[in-house]
């Protein structure tokens, strides 16, 4: 190869060589350039992100949800407004039988228990036999009460006869007014007779006495058994109308000014987990000698049998009402960052509301100052906001 041509090969080398590098060397240039603006924008976007809300969280106190998200999470809402309220005294008590409704059914003849047609616990109605008593008691009283009716008959047969003939002059006026003194003596005789089979009450056959329910009732104990010898003084069976209980308590003096008769009571049963409206319709009017209180008992409605006798409760007794400006059901209420908070509704979700709360009345809560009338609060499951609010604070403070 000649000189000039190696020389030109040469120069067209060196200027691809220069080319090259310099092509190189700007695209290095541009990805720096691209990488720090990407550093530059990663650590604002980082900033951001750091500034950057939880979601669901606008600020401390504020929870963003959705009309879905809220009935998802069955949260209820209640508006807080003004609400009649009352403060209480409390009383331990006991549930006990209405004594109006209670009867100690017992023989009325002595005799022999033959059949026992009701069990303990079992239902009654007005009426139903109870029991069969065999008693010759009631034969002699059927048996005299017979014997009259025939000495009635007679004697009005004889008083009769006598009116006739002394209308016709043939016996003598005193003979008919004898007929007549013996007519009323019968007619009593026969009454009196009458009477004691009635005093019995209902009776079988023969000398079979039924013993029966006085009303409809639940047999609530039972002390005779078949072959068994009773008489009147024998508590056959205890029957209760279970449909009506009194709750009873006792009351000191310092608080029998406060607890009178018509003041309305609520009874809760801690073991049932249940309550009940009543009203005191008896105060005692003497004390205790043992405890020197007095007796205080409410009526009871127990439609169910649900307050059985012997169950404790506590008795609330009613003792001032009052106009609360602004009240919330007890499930509004919340404790959050040692304060007590409602969850008041906003238009992104709800909001956090720090309240002073005062007198409590029927699940009821006075609201003396953070909230206004109409606001909507959560009621039933303000509990998952709670929750979710703590979360929120979880998550700011990592």
């Amino acid at each position: 190869m000649t000189n000039p041509r190696k020389f030109a090969l040469l120069a067209a080398a060196i200027a691809a060589l220069g080319i090259g590098s310099l092509a190189w060397t700007g695209n290095l240039g541009q990805a720096s350039k691209a990488q720090a603006r990407h550093a530059e924008h990663g650590a604002d976007s980082h900033d951001h992100a750091e500034e950057k809300p939880t979601e669901g969280h606008a600020e401390e106190g504020q929870l963003h949800l959705s009309t879905a998200q809220i009935e998802a999470a069955g949260v209820q809402l209640t508006v807080a407004g003004p609400r009649e309220l009352g403060t209480a005294i409390s009383f331990p008590g006991e549930i006990r039988f209405d004594e109006d409704r209670t009867a100690h059914v017992v023989p009325r003849v002595p005799g022999v228990v033959e059949a026992v047609q009701a069990e303990l616990g079992q239902a009654v109605t007005r009426g139903q036999v109870l029991a069969v008593i065999a008693s010759q008691q009631i034969s002699d009283l059927r048996s005299e009460q017979q014997a009259a009716q025939r000495r009635l008959e007679m004697a009005r047969l004889t008083f009769q006869r006598e009116q006739q003939l002394w209308q016709e002059r043939i016996s003598a006026e005193q003979d008919y007014l004898q007929a007549r003194q013996a007519l009323q003596e019968a007619e009593i005789a026969f009454a009196n007779a009458r009477q004691k089979v009635a005093a019995v009450g209902p009776a079988g056959a023969g000398n079979r006495y039924e013993l029966r329910a006085p009303f409809d009732a639940v047999v609530v104990e039972k002390h005779l058994s078949v072959g068994e010898v009773v008489d009147e003084t024998s508590n056959a069976f205890t029957l209760s109308d279970l449909r009506r209980v009194w709750a009873t308590f006792a009351v000191a003096p310092r608080d029998l000014d406060q607890v009178v008769t018509g003041r309305e009571v609520t009874v809760n049963a801690p073991d049932l987990g249940a309550r009940v409206d009543g009203k005191v319709n008896y105060v005692g009017s003497l004390l205790g000698e043992q405890n020197r209180a007095a007796t205080v008992r409410a009526t009871l409605a127990n439609p169910s049998g649900a307050w059985r006798p012997g169950l404790f409760v506590n008795v609330a007794v009613s003792v001032e009402r009052f106009n609360a400006a602004v009240a919330v059901p007890e499930n509004a209420l919340q404790t959050w960052e040692e304060q007590t908070v409602v969850f008041a509704r906003t238009e992104e979700g709800f909001e956090a509301r720090p309240v002073q709360t005062g007198r409590r009345d029927a699940g009821q809560v006075e609201i003396t100052s953070g909230l206004a009338a109409g606001t909507q609060v959560a009621a039933a499951g303000s509990f998952v906001l709670k929750s979710e609010l703590g979360k929120g604070s979880a998550e700011h403070s990592h």
